[in-house]
């Protein structure tokens, strides 16, 4: 009896008279189960796990002895709010010593968030009324799309392409959708393609932005990752504070995943309306947590030796795969490789998809990667792999290369 009218009272947006009753399976639960699959027909093969998109280790331990002492301090008990001023001092100073951003308000332009996530799912929620329209960049995070979708909204993809170095095309975008384009998505270094955002770039999206009175939201999670030269932020680029705002995580830059941990920095008018939001939805993160992100802010060196030791690992990736006929450009930024799907197999096998490609993968050779079908065929391959040391690294990307040949690919 409850069951059939709780059934009826679904929002349109998650599926509404019909929801659960779908029997598409999406790709990430595909690859999941696929997983557990494999495991379980082959439970004395180790499976090699290049689809995780999270950091393998864990947070520093001076980082962890910081949590632990601001933990049990009886100050740090209660509700956070929007924050505490520590964090947004010290994110406006990590904002100028690490990307030459200056001038950054740390009372009004400087938000946390409980991790960035959050972040991008609010922020349509601001803006979005039903019709317009949000650019959003394919592949990559869902997230802000499906927001804008459930507020009524319409999403544009923008196709990232190999030709263009995985990087929009804003001008292809037709002018009906620019009359109803309230917000941009970006993220740089990208996710899947490992792709990295250059100074010229920026300064195209601050024009196109101002041209067309759109609000920029860049997904900065792996901007700390970077390894050639300094890292880029977009707010180094005259304008862009005055059209947009910047997500910057402690997940990949310190190792922080569980913890829960961002903020957001820019335009006050688009932080004062994300904190507006962010107030009806929670109280805060752990004041504790805060804190340790205070000393990991003051401590970028704990970046530096992250990024060293995925930049040690993209390079054997890289040069693994190639040397069995993919073509993997060593990117400059994220820890990941994106590189073409394979068309079959020497004894047959053929691929329409790349999410093809990755099942035949973890099921043949238990090698798990994510697939993207979005703009072109693609394995993503990410460098964030479990290993003891730099020893186990090479044993694993040896066995991956020595499984790929067994294959015989073809492209």
């Amino acid at each position: 009896m409850s069951e059939s009218y709780i059934q009826k009272l679904f929002a349109d947006r998650i599926g509404g008279g019909d929801f659960g009753k779908e029997t598409k399976i999406y790709k990430f639960e595909k690859i999941k189960r696929a997983k557990a699959q494999a495991r379980k027909a082959h439970p004395n093969v180790e499976l090699l796990d290049f689809g995780v998109g999270e950091p393998d280790e864990m947070a520093f331990p001076m980082v962890v002895e910081a949590l632990k002492i601001e933990c049990a301090k009886p100050e740090n008990r209660g509700y956070a709010d929007n924050g505490i001023q520590e964090l947004k001092d010290a994110a406006a100073k990590y904002m100028e010593k690490l990307y030459g951003v200056k001038g950054i308000d740390p009372v009004k332009e400087v938000l946390h968030s409980i991790g960035s996530k959050p972040a991008i799912a609010m922020l349509p929620s601001a803006f979005i009324n039903p019709g317009d329209v949000s650019m959003v960049t394919v592949p990559g995070y869902p997230v802000l799309a499906t927001h804008t979708q459930w507020y009524g909204g319409r999403v544009v993809h923008l196709p990232l392409k190999e030709e263009n170095n995985f990087l929009p095309d804003l001008d292809a975008v037709n002018k009906e959708d620019m009359k109803k384009a309230k917000l941009l998505y970006i993220n740089y270094p990208n996710n899947p393609t490992g792709a990295t955002a250059t100074v010229d770039f920026f300064k195209q999206v601050v024009e196109f932005a101002q041209k067309h009175n759109i609000v920029v939201v860049h997904d900065a999670a792996y901007a700390a990752l970077i390894f050639n030269g300094k890292p880029l932020s977009f707010l180094s680029t005259d304008g862009a504070k005055e059209v947009g705002v910047e997500l910057h995580s402690f997940s990949k830059a310190f190792n922080m995943t569980g913890w829960r941990l961002a903020f957001v920095v820019g335009n006050e008018k688009v932080i004062s309306a994300f904190g507006n939001v962010k107030d009806n939805y929670d109280s805060g993160q752990f004041i504790a947590i805060q804190k340790a992100g205070v000393y990991a802010l003051e401590h970028a060196e704990i970046t530096e030796k992250i990024s060293a030791k995925y930049k040690r690992r993209l390079e054997m990736m890289a040069e693994a795969l190639n040397s069995v006929g993919f073509s993997a450009k060593m990117p400059n930024g994220s820890f990941y490789l994106y590189a073409s799907a394979p068309k079959g197999t020497k004894n047959g096998a053929r691929f329409k998809t790349a999410e093809d490609v990755s099942e035949y993968l973890i099921t043949e050779k238990l090698i798990s990667t994510v697939p993207w079908d979005d703009a072109g065929h693609y394995l993503r391959f990410s460098a964030t792999f479990v290993a003891k040391n730099e020893e186990d690294e090479r044993r694993v990307i040896a066995e991956m290369k020595k499984r790929l040949v067994e294959l015989e690919l073809r492209f």
